[in-house]
């Protein structure tokens, strides 16, 4: 078999695994979601826990997209036009990757440094509406 096409078939392998883990990770994103609301019987933490894991899914397979055309394009004859469509898929792939993770995280990436890890547990824990650890309860709630 010649490079040029196992590197083709490698490229198309990411693609199907980019596709095949968003695929998988919706249904697994759907069980944590009934999971959840079985547990709290609040539909919003339900649907939180959907949109959070559902979120990290499409995160890992836009990742794996993008290294699928990435494989393309070097493994592609070499052309001004071929470089300017895989930065224009790069660059709106990554700009989604960006707003999904803000959308988790709550916080832009350059701020998420500047939040503590008890500050994080506290935020995780009023979200999840229990108590942080170490709190006592009336501290996580605000009062």
């Amino acid at each position: 078999m010649e490079p040029h096409a196992v590197f083709e078939s490698i490229g198309v392998a990411f693609e199907f695994v980019g596709v095949a883990a968003m695929a998988i990770g919706f249904v697994v994103a759907l069980l944590l979601a009934v999971l959840a609301w079985r547990r709290t019987r609040s539909g919003a933490a339900a649907f939180r826990t959907l949109r959070e894991s559902f979120g990290g899914v499409i995160l890992l397979g836009l990742e794996l997209l993008v290294a699928a055309d990435l494989v393309k394009t070097v493994t592609s004859t070499p052309s001004l036009t071929d470089a300017f469509v895989l930065a224009i898929i790069v660059l709106i792939r990554t700009i989604l990757s960006f707003s999904l993770q803000v959308e988790i995280d709550g916080v832009a990436p350059w701020r998420r440094a500047l939040v503590t890890g008890p500050e994080a547990l506290a935020h995780a824990a009023r979200r999840a509406g229990e108590p942080a650890a170490g709190t006592g309860g009336a501290a996580a709630e605000g009062r």
